[in-house]
């Protein structure tokens, strides 16, 4: 399999797919585009018709959108990539939708700077996605422990999907209460994401558009 991703710096999206094939030692080859390149669209464009990273290739199949992968990756693994029980899989995949959909504000005044440390300021709308996350990483977190320690018990795509904004919350320094932010620390600390920030950090190509806020010293 060939995974093509943007910036590890910048590119949330591709963290996403990435963190999935990686957590589960899935053997893939790693392609990296540019996404301040020149003629960015044409070189896309070669790998989907959507023109956006990250696209998967297995053989012929070729996959693009980060639900769609995850969705195939999870037939990979027979499923393994899901919560095993009923309950578990619907509130896994209700999140996971919720995130690929929604938190619009967030993801615009925040975008994903592994690098940086910024300062934002927070519009009520910003505020009201990150009352939401808070629950997600807290207390409904908290309702499912019972199967494990992630979002919904085991680790699954759901995790995948809201590390971005884990990270997000390191850049831009929000805190939230203690349970949430228990999880935002075992997200980080999960070896995969850990390759992934050493690599953002070791990067140097700059992208004015996502370096958001101001520099807090």
């Amino acid at each position: 399999m060939k995974l093509i991703i943007g910036n590890k710096n910048y590119s949330s999206w591709s963290l996403r797919s990435w963190l999935l094939l990686t957590h589960f030692e899935l053997d893939f080859e790693e392609i990296n585009v540019s996404l301040r390149s020149e003629e960015l669209n044409a070189r896309l464009g070669e790998y989907s018709p959507s023109q956006r990273v990250p696209v998967l290739e297995d053989g012929a199949t070729r996959v693009w959108d980060t639900l769609a992968i995850a969705e195939y990756i999870n037939e990979k693994l027979d499923g393994a990539a899901w919560p095993s029980k009923t309950q578990e899989r619907a509130y896994a995949r209700s999140i996971s939708a919720e995130m690929h959909a929604g938190f619009t504000a967030l993801r615009n005044a925040m975008p994903m700077n592994i690098r940086a440390k910024r300062g934002v300021e927070l519009s009520q709308a910003v505020q009201r996605d990150l009352q939401r996350i808070e629950m997600i990483f807290g207390d409904t977190r908290l309702s499912y422990s019972t199967q494990g320690p992630w979002l919904a018990g085991a680790f699954s795509i759901a995790d995948c999907m809201y590390a971005p904004v884990a990270s997000r919350l390191k850049t831009y320094g929000i805190s939230l209460n203690q349970k949430a932010e228990e999880y935002v620390e075992m997200i980080h600390e999960l070896p995969a994401m850990k390759q992934w920030i050493s690599a953002a950090l070791a990067e140097s190509e700059v992208i004015p558009e996502d370096e958001a806020g101001v520099d807090i010293v």
